[in-house]
């Protein structure tokens, strides 16, 4: 059984089996996505914000082969470290990194098998992968949104992220069965940018809104998760107008020197990083923080709805 590589943390199995909510945060964002040291000072605080708000944090990694729901402090400070050299895993890479017994950081689609596993129904992430620029021609997708479609937990994110050909992205949902909501708005948030032209499948207005809808879907037979996309507030929002050239940009440098495949979304986020200023990586940080606070809202009321029903 996979099961046997799972090590849940002990505060983490403790909430599980007390009815204490609990909510799943990604490792890719520490181990690929930010600079060192924002990168381990980022997973410390967004723990801190769930922790604030009475909800267990379970970031999710695997170490040493061992796929973690739950990181000690020590194994938080290995995957940020510019010494080490972690690996990024996705659902591919999970049989390949527990037989090599390496560490990495874990995708979105990653971290969601390893919640489920968990017994875990609710993450948060900045933004989900999608299909890239040119996916019609390259075929870059990312497992995201297969995963979406088949394994039983809900995404909080900021939208897909903005390097994404959104449109492309949204079809592809569809494709998966994957219902796309939008928390307090009708139009997809596009991760830097509050709104885009493009509508989500369904609206909710707060956060037990969002629960009921989460328990209404993992009741299903077969059902897959779901996507919560959670706009920045107004005065934090970046233009798409401003954003949308600079992506371009990253994007022709990516095709440029070769780059494709698991090392395409760090690049595009370094390039942008680098040439465009300091602004993106605190929007970054920012959304971060933005999502896992909504998603420990819903945990909440999702583990008191689901409490009083079960």
């Amino acid at each position: 059984m996979v099961n046997n590589f799972l090590d849940i943390h002990p505060d983490v199995n403790t909430a599980l089996n007390s009815g204490i909510p609990v909510v799943a945060l990604e490792s890719t964002v520490i181990s690929h996505g930010l600079p060192f040291p924002q990168n381990l000072e980022t997973a410390l605080q967004l723990e801190k914000i769930l922790l604030d708000e009475g909800v267990q944090p379970a970031t999710i990694a695997i170490i040493n082969g061992r796929l973690k729901a739950g990181l000690s402090k020590q194994e938080l400070e290995l995957i940020a470290s510019p010494d080490n050299t972690p690996h990024k895993a996705s659902r591919r890479d999970l049989a390949g990194m527990i037989s090599h017994e390496w560490s990495g950081g874990t995708t979105v689609a990653a971290s969601m098998i390893i919640a489920a596993m968990a017994g875990i129904r609710i993450m948060a992430t900045g933004g989900v992968g999608g299909v890239h620029k040119h996916g019609e021609q390259t075929l870059d997708i990312s497992a995201d949104l297969i995963e979406l479609g088949r394994t039983p937990v809900a995404v909080v994110c900021g939208g897909p992220k903005a390097i994404l050909d959104l449109p492309k992205t949204l079809e592809f949902l569809e494709t998966q069965g994957v219902p796309v909501i939008g928390y307090k708005t009708d139009t997809l948030p596009a991760f830097y940018s509050r709104e885009s032209d493009l509508p989500v499948d369904y609206r909710v207005n707060s956060a037990e809104q969002a629960a009921h809808l989460i328990e209404c879907q993992l009741a299903l037979p077969d059902c897959g998760g779901l996507l919560i996309c959670n706009p920045l507030p107004k005065a934090d929002a970046l233009p798409w107008e401003e954003i949308s050239p600079k992506i371009e940009d990253a994007v022709f440098h990516a095709k440029k020197q070769g780059i494709h495949g698991k090392a395409l979304t760090p690049f595009l986020f370094q390039h942008l990083y680098e040439h465009h200023g300091n602004q993106l990586l605190q929007a970054n940080l920012f959304i971060l923080k933005h999502n896992t606070q909504l998603a420990a809202m819903i945990a909440r009321q999702f583990n008191n709805t689901h409490s009083h029903r079960t």
